[in-house]
């Protein structure tokens, strides 16, 4: 025998701490179960048992009565709140399996009595073999009913051969009430007889009578091989029991075994790929086992040894297995594309990987980090290229490596053109540089607000702003001030009129930026020429021009028309004649009036004369002949704001 290792010691030391009072337990290795009764499953209720495993009375209900029993996947709330509600069957409380398992729901008989019998085939049991058998049980009763105190179920497992011959009696003794749902194992452990392959039966009594109490629920019936200890583990006995790859690599494994407390055994190792079931492994009967992966695929791996006396190696029956080692091939974890980036210099750059647990970044301008997500708060052109990232998944295997490329847009600088002064009605360029997209405002007195270099023909002083900016990024802004100097404006007032003798004052108005002076012409009847209102005196008609000058924007000027109205003298006789004195009807000034009109009429009021403006004085005559002598009545109209003048003249022959 080979010596005991400490690991194998503290092995079966914790084998012996956990063995449970209510089961005699195998405290070796066992084997898969020969024999394994669990009832099926489907929907409430399940089929009833054949009369060769009970002679109770099978009720189709969830709650059977006294002496009955149901198969049902879940139990209610029976006889008013006294038992446990089971949701589901032993099996799925194990392992989450088939959730509608059935189970045997027992209410007990009043008389002690054999409630179920489980027989094995010829053959399914090796002779001289330690075999474990086992039965899950739940007290069905609350601790509070029957004033506190239930009837406990006690059981007896007798195992006889179907000769008579009995192998092992075992008692659980009184199963208690539980304030929550228990299922303990319950079982023992029996050899075989030599040279035989005799059927075995399994009869279970109640030993305890009926009354209040003594309900239960019965599942996952097992006859399993029982033997000596056998410790594995990777690389040696006392190595790990579970081993990782990641998907796509190579390794070998090896995985070692030792039988404690046994004479010779024979080996078989068996694999189980993906849960698809233990097969034996041919040819692996040594006490060591190589595992080679190469390109390991994803899945997992178990790996486990049989051993049996023997030839008995070959029936599945008579082996005992070590516990499982465990080859995990994990996946890669997958890093989902990153959509490639671009972003403003002094911007925060973020990128976000997902997929993995950990992450490791590389880029430009960076040192390897695992932050993730990546943040670079302040980016700048070194920050453009490309980014790598890993992801690593809780397994330790990293991704494929992923790519993302990051364009940084340069910072915004942005210039213009120095101010500049203009006259009013003139026009100047302006220019911007720093960008790709500009943006002036104003866009008053603009040719275009969205271009580097406008035309500005601004009619008063204008400060313009520029905004220039990269597609999405922030914008620089520059002023430009664009000063106007208003032109000279001269008004030398409205035209006027006067009696000649009379004066009038001159209303002369300046406007514009950086007047050098200003003063009238002529200066003829002017009191002062250089003030913007002289007293003029004209004696005719006369045009003053108010001059203007400025040191920035050029000249101006403005005239004004002064008309003088003669006197005018109307005599009241003429003698036309023809002697060459007093011959025409001579009003004295009356040509200084051009739109004047003059109507002369008979006595008997026909018109004998008229005219507009008095180019040439009457000789008396109507229709180019000569007038009778007499008085004759005029109509003077001057057509300058004044009353008419009336009156008479003579002809004198």
């Amino acid at each position: 025998m080979q010596p005991i290792s400490f690991r194998i010691l503290l092995i079966l030391i914790s084998v012996v701490l956990s063995l449970k009072t209510y089961s005699q337990v195998c405290t070796g290795s066992l084997g898969d179960p020969v024999i394994n009764e669990n009832f099926g499953s489907g929907t409430n209720p399940g089929p009833a048992l054949s009369g060769q495993q009970t002679n109770m009375t099978f009720l189709n209900a969830e709650c059977p009565a006294d002496g009955s029993y149901t198969i049902a996947n879940s139990s209610g709330d029976c006889f008013s709140g006294s038992w446990h509600v089971l949701t589901h069957d032993h099996t799925w409380y194990t392992n989450g399996n088939n959730p509608n398992g059935y189970m045997m729901v027992v209410n007990a008989s009043n008389l002690p009595s054999i409630f179920f019998t489980q027989q094995t085939n010829v053959g399914d049991l090796c002779p001289n073999t330690k075999y474990y058998f086992e039965a899950w049980i739940t007290n069905l009763n609350l601790p509070n009913i029957c004033s506190d105190n239930p009837i406990r179920p006690n059981i007896t497992f007798t195992i006889e051969t179907t000769s008579g011959t009995v192998l092992k009696t075992y008692n659980t003794g009184d199963i208690p009430p539980t304030n929550d749902v228990e299922w303990k194992p319950y079982g023992t452990f029996f050899i075989t007889p030599a040279n035989s392959t005799e059927a075995i039966v399994v009869k279970m009594q109640n030993n305890a009578p009926g009354g209040c109490g003594n309900d239960f629920a019965l599942d996952d019936i097992t006859f399993r091989a029982c033997g000596p200890v056998i410790v594995t583990g990777f690389g040696s006995t006392g190595g790990p029991q579970q081993a990782s790859l990641c998907q796509g690599e190579s390794t070998i494994y090896t995985l070692n075994t030792q039988v404690v407390g046994e004479g010779t055994s024979v080996y078989q190792w068996q694999s189980d790929i993906n849960n698809g079931g233990w097969t034996d492994m041919p040819g692996q009967t040594a006490g060591s086992l190589q595992v080679p992966f190469n390109n390991a695929v994803i899945g997992t791996y178990q790996y486990r040894v049989g051993i049996a006396n023997g030839s008995n190696i070959t029936s599945a029956a008579c082996r005992v297995y070590s516990s499982p080692l465990t080859v995990n091939v994990n996946p890669l974890p997958v890093v989902p594309a990153i959509p490639d980036q671009t972003v403003c210099e002094t911007y925060p750059l973020t990128l976000t990987a997902s997929g993995g647990t950990t992450y490791t970044w590389t880029g430009p301008g960076i040192q390897p980090t695992s932050q993730n997500p990546l943040v670079i708060n302040n980016v700048t052109p070194a920050n453009a290229g490309t980014y790598t990232v890993v992801g690593m998944s809780d397994k330790g295997c990293p991704s494929l490596p992923v790519q993302t490329n990051i364009n940084v847009i340069p910072k915004v600088v942005a210039s213009a053109s120095p101010g500049v002064t203009i006259c009013a009605g003139e026009t100047t360029q302006l220019s911007s540089s720093g960008g790709k997209y500009y943006k002036w405002a104003p866009s008053t007195g603009l040719d275009h607000d969205d271009i580097p270099n406008p035309v500005a023909s601004p009619l008063q002083t204008t400060t313009y702003t520029v905004h220039v900016s990269n597609d999405a990024c922030s914008d620089s802004s520059k002023t430009v001030t664009v000063t106007v100097n208003q032109n000279p404006v001269a008004n030398a007032g409205s035209n006027t009129a006067i009696f000649e003798g009379q004066s009038v004052k001159l209303n002369g108005e300046i406007k514009g930026d950086n007047i050098t002076g200003f003063f009238w012409s002529p200066s003829t009847f002017l009191d002062d020429p250089k003030s913007l209102t002289p007293v003029a005196t004209p004696t005719d008609d006369i045009t003053y021009t108010l001059n203007l000058a400025s040191s920035t924007c050029g000249s101006a000027s403005s005239n004004v028309f002064i008309r003088v109205y003669k006197k005018i003298t109307i005599p009241n006789a003429f003698s036309p004649n023809n002697d060459g004195v007093n011959d025409h009807w001579d009003i004295e000034a009356l040509y200084t009036y051009p739109d004047c009109s003059l109507i002369v009429y008979n006595r008997y009021g026909q018109q004998v004369y008229q005219s507009t403006g008095y180019p040439k004085p009457w000789d008396g005559s109507y229709n180019g002949s000569p007038l009778p002598p007499g008085t004759y009545y005029y109509i003077l109209d001057l057509k300058n704001n004044t009353p008419k003048i009336s009156g008479w003249v003579v002809i004198v022959r």
